[in-house]
């Protein structure tokens, strides 16, 4: 009989909860396109515009300043007035894959440079991945310009015995 009873009021307390949420449901304020913005441009203040949104439906990664998303570039087309995740923009690529780069290495004492050919993309901070042409050798760096990166490491030696000699 204890336990009946004990059932029956652990269900009305949830069902109260449960109400309870919903009839408190949050709204939020989130980052949406002014109009609609085709692959690959970049977004500019001009280009968002805010909306209040239901909490409960909000994906998550959704933008919820401008700050965010402006001078970002769109991955994919981003619908006017509809809420898009943070993955669906990037920072602008200003190294492309195939493009000669021009590698920073630095030790205590020590700077070079050198050239290298990108295998990879990425915006100014992403990290790409950089063929060093003399050796070979993958390079891990991180693009700090355009055409310009800062090596991070090495990521594999050649597999190719025959392209050392």
């Amino acid at each position: 009989m204890k336990r009946t009873l004990l059932l029956i009021l652990v269900l009305i307390a949830a069902a109260l909860l449960s109400h309870a949420s919903n009839a408190f449901a949050a709204t939020v304020r989130v980052v949406v396109p002014a109009h609609d913005i085709a692959r690959g441009d970049t977004i500019g203040e001009n280009d968002l515009t805010f909306v209040t949104m239901d909490g409960d439906a909000l994906m998550s990664g959704v933008p919820t300043k401008m700050e965010e998303v402006k001078g970002m570039q769109a991955r994919r087309v981003l619908s006017a007035g509809r809420p898009f995740r943070a993955d669906d923009v990037r920072r602008p690529v200003v190294v492309t894959r195939g493009q000669t780069v021009t590698m920073q290495f630095a030790a205590p004492g020590v700077e070079l440079t050198a050239m290298g050919r990108a295998m990879s993309e990425g915006g100014v901070g992403d990290t790409v991945t950089i063929q060093n042409p003399a050796s070979y050798r993958m390079v891990s760096a991180i693009v700090v310009a355009p055409g310009t990166v800062r090596a991070t490491g090495i990521i594999a030696a050649p597999t190719n015995n025959l392209a050392r000699r």
